[in-house]
């Protein structure tokens, strides 16, 4: 008996007598293992050759290779339409469990088999090759719920990994090859040379969208959004999102008039679109959301935006809506965004009850071979982290695609879980159509240049069984060919309007023309002190940390005495008056809850059993809801969700805060191609706002700087908002003018650290009560100066405290609130009351190459009509200086020279 095998009969024998008594505490997918002890045991009536010790191992081995060919089977698998299959593994041969060719012909206990009669041990295998090894591979023994793993098998084993298919289905998937085939062999053929990223080679992924969303509007789904890089996207837009011919072929005919366009635009392959189908009877909503080149980029941002729309349908809506995320096999394997992405799925603020990903896989990035791409074998290795299941499939047989996607489907509904489909296939010309692969893979390109169209090779087939009549392949292309060419004739030559992108009907109001009008945000002092009462009452029997009892007690003697309202006082003020009036807030972000600085404290918790009140959530009125979630430790993927929320979320205040602002550089990608671009190119509004603590305080390089110059070298046409508020009441402000104002534009808020405590960075009730946002704040102690330092931020505090040390009080001090747009004439009327005075000064702590000196300086000068003189810590490739005694030298040094007398003694 070998090792292996003892060890099995020891752990069916220590577990029998759990499995006889409570059967249901061990998996399911055991008990064919006790079964089989049993009748070795003679306690069940079986055959007699296999009522000892020697059936029992004999089973024992049988058993160890079934487990191997679901565990392992893929390796086995035909999957490769360019490589000859694979006829033997090691690993799964008998010999390797101790079985050989006189074993054939035994009966074996099979639990695969549907009706639990004995099968030869042959015909056992044979059973396993067809399920596991001939045009699936399934990885799914990695997975630890046994539930799931028996639900799986359920699914595939008595089928054989076969769908079931009748006459009408084979026939509409013939037909999408062919409109996927025609459709870019008349772009191939009509417009030379011109990028398209043609899927040719991958043309399966559209009969396996096509079934995907008749399986979904059958399982109740009435949305998909959709997420997907550039390859096969004009495809996927005319024969999934029913997108017109004449629309795509416009963006080939560049017939637009220029008087038409609106905003940079983008190429034709990056646009997405939103398209209202009927499958089946059922109307569907299918929205594909916009992608630049970064092709993983836009994941968390169509998590974001499913969220919210499942949100927005209410409690059933992660059954109404679906993420699907289509990816290329490089740029699953390599960019960590995915992980990112894959990670965020089962967290309870960002989690959409499951993702179908499919694979587009070229098997080449580019010109780059899997060997240099990827240290793992499949492409998809990354998602097996979550322990869900991962299919690959042969590119080039669609029935086999269709049987994968109707269990992935389910398998979502079902467990609420991510899942994988690996389309193995190829690319028939280079990575675009200007490309030549022949210097690179030219091997791989003479396979592919044989290889006949997939929908040719389909309908040989259903022709052999009489599927479809002889002429229907031909039928099928003329009838493609013909709408093309239809609609090719009617804007060739002509002059065709600016398609106007739909978008969701809740953006009816929001616009996103810039006004600097001032938004009325003030609210009256007694509903804000009634609000602080509730902020800081706690419920019965609930025991809050003595400290933080302190300071929740102190914030409510603040509102209620009127002054010394400090920066979280007022954002919670302001956060509970928007929810009182309606208006919903989602907040997110690394530690948001509690607050990097231990300064928000929006959940609290009871010391004593763990249990969490939210305060704010008890002063929301319909329809408004506080939601507020501590993220994983990420960046690029928490604002790409968050991003997408906002964009189909006008109504709400969605707000991502870092947990410094230096920690935006790991999500710069995401601000330059969707935050900051997003309208430009897109058309695409959004009122997503971020908290970023900002200001150098002595803590070193990556705990200074939210790196506010870079948010400024992207501002143009209106399109972000930059503000570096410096007083509690301005913070209020600025929160109630993002969320009532209709207009929509993304908000970065350099938010504070050390002001969170400054003495000095009060605001009176007063100050919430009235007035409204202030994009300049002028000094009103000194009326004859005859030195202006201007500034941005925390700085203003420092000059402040040294002008009063030093006596300075010719000195006046203007802080610059809203950056971009710089507000002309607020600066204006504060230059004309400071007429005659001739040293003007702009004052950063940050390095001269950093901060707003390099924007703004030409905008000041313009106005004040003179030189600007900047006082700052010298350019520096770093943002601050690691060493505590340099940074204070640094702030001694700017703070001599900005208060020195203009003699300069």
């Amino acid at each position: 008996m070998t090792d292996f095998e003892t060890l099995n009969l020891n752990f069916i024998e220590s577990n029998y007598h759990i499995w006889k008594a409570r059967p249901n505490d061990l998996p399911s997918d055991w008990q064919f293992f006790f079964q089989g002890f049993e009748m070795a045991n003679g306690q069940a009536p079986v055959s007699h050759d296999i009522c000892d010790e020697q059936a029992l191992r004999f089973q024992s081995r049988v058993d160890s290779l079934i487990h191997r060919y679901r565990d392992i089977g893929h390796l086995l698998a035909c999957m490769d339409p360019l490589s000859a299959c694979p006829l033997d593994h090691p690993l799964l041969n008998p010999e390797s469990f101790g079985l050989d060719k006189s074993d054939m012909n035994q009966p074996v206990h099979s639990p695969i088999q549907p009706d639990d009669n004995p099968v030869t041990l042959h015909q056992l295998i044979q059973n396993l090759k067809e399920t596991y090894c001939r045009s699936i591979g399934v990885e799914y023994m990695h997975i630890q719920d046994p539930d799931e793993r028996a639900w799986l098998q359920g699914r595939m084993e008595p089928v054989q990994n076969r769908p079931n298919l009748n006459q009408t289905d084979r026939q509409a998937i013939l037909f999408k090859l062919t409109q996927a085939a025609c459709f870019e062999q008349f772009l191939n053929k009509t417009y030379v040379g011109v990028t398209r990223f043609s899927l040719e080679g991958g043309d399966v992924l559209i009969p396996l969208l096509d079934r995907l969303c008749s399986h979904a509007v059958q399982s109740g789904c009435r949305e998909i959004v959709m997420g997907m890089a550039h390859r096969g996207r004009l495809n996927v837009l005319a024969h999934i999102l029913e997108k017109p011919y004449a629309s795509i072929l416009s963006e080939f005919e560049n017939c637009y008039d220029p008087s038409d366009l609106s905003g940079s635009g983008d190429v034709k392959y990056h646009n997405g679109w939103l398209a209202d189908v009927t499958i089946d009877g059922h109307p569907l909503r299918l929205f594909l959301v916009p992608n630049p080149s970064h092709l993983e980029a836009v994941n968390p941002v169509v998590e974001g935006l499913c969220r919210a729309m499942q949100d927005h349908a209410g409690p059933d809506g992660r059954k109404q809506v679906w993420p699907i995320l289509i990816h290329g096999d490089a740029g699953f394997a390599g960019q960590g965004i995915v992980a990112e992405t894959l990670n965020m799925s089962q967290l309870a603020g960002y989690s959409t009850g499951g993702t179908i990903h499919i694979v587009v896989n070229n098997q080449i990035g580019y010109t780059t071979l899997p060997e240099d791409a990827r240290s793992s074998r499949y492409a998809t290795d990354v998602a097996k982290m979550l322990m869900v299941p991962v299919f690959h499939v042969h590119g080039e047989n669609p029935e086999a695609a269709a049987q994968v996607i109707s269990i992935a489907a389910d398998y979502k509904m079902t467990f609420h879980k991510d899942v994988l489909v690996d389309l193995v296939c190829y690319r028939r010309y280079g990575h675009n159509e200007g490309d030549d692969p022949y210097f690179t893979q030219p091997q791989m390109v003479e396979r592919i240049r044989t290889r006949p169209p997939l929908y040719r090779l389909y309908g040989e087939i259903l022709s052999q069984q009489a599927a479809i009549e002889p002429d229907g392949i031909t039928e099928m292309e003329s009838g493609v060919l013909n709408q093309l060419e239809s609609a090719y004739q009617s804007l060739h030559g002509t002059t065709c309007p600016f398609p106007m992108p739909r978008f969701y009907e809740n953006w009816s109001g929001y616009h996103g023309m810039w006004s600097y009008e001032p938004v009325e945000t003030r609210i009256d002092a007694e509903p804000l002190r009634s609000l602080a009462e509730k902020l800081n009452r706690i419920p019965p029997g609930f025991t809050v940390h003595p400290k933080l009892s302190t300071i929740l007690k102190k914030r409510l003697e603040a509102v209620t005495a009127g002054a010394g309202i400090d920066w979280a006082n007022a954002e919670a003020l302001a956060f509970a008056s928007l929810l009182f009036e309606g208006h919903p807030i989602r907040l997110s972000g690394q530690d948001c809850r509690r607050g990097t600085f231990s300064q928000r404290h929006s959940v609290l918790t009871d010391t004593k059993t763990g249990n969490h009140y939210t305060p704010l959530q008890s002063v929301c009125t319909e329809p408004a809801v506080f939601d507020v979630y501590d993220s994983m430790l990420a960046e690029a993927s928490i604002l790409g969700f968050e991003y997408g929320y906002s964009l189909v979320s006008p109504e709400r205040l969605v707000l991502w805060e870092a947990q410094f602002g230096d920690f935006i550089n790991n999500a710069q990608s995401i601000i330059d191609l969707f935050i900051a671009s997003g309208e430009a190119k897109w058309q695409r509004l959004s009122g997503l706002t971020l908290l970023l603590p900002h200001g150098l305080e002595g803590l070193g390089p990556e705990h200074s700087s939210a790196r506010p110059e870079r948010f400024l070298e992207l501002c143009a046409d209106h399109n972000i908002v930059v503000c570096n508020p410096t007083t509690p009441a301005q913070y209020f402000h600025l929160l109630r003018r993002q969320a009532i104002s209709k207009l929509r534009k993304p908000l970065v808020i350099l938010t504070p650290k050390s002001l969170l405590r400054h003495p000095l960075a009060v605001s009176d009730l007063t100050d919430l009560a009235s007035g409204t946002f202030q994009p300049v704040l002028a000094d009103a102690t000194v009326t004859r100066p005859s030195r202006v330092l201007i500034c941005s931020g925390k700085v203003y505090y420092d000059l402040l405290e040294r002008r009063t040390k030093a006596g300075r009080e010719y000195i006046a001090l203007v802080r610059i609130e809203q950056v971009y747009p710089f507000h002309d004439a607020a600066f204006e009327a504060v230059v004309q009351s400071f007429e005659g005075v001739s040293e003007w000064f702009w004052v950063q702590e940050e390095p001269e190459n950093m901060g707003a000196w390099r924007f703004i300086h030409p905008i000041i000068e313009r106005i004040v009509k003179r030189p600007l003189t900047c006082i700052s810590r010298k350019a520096s490739p770093s943002p601050a200086t690691g060493f505590p005694k340099i940074y204070q030298q640094q702030k001694e040094v700017l703070l001599t020279r900005a208060v020195s007398p203009a003699d300069g003694a």
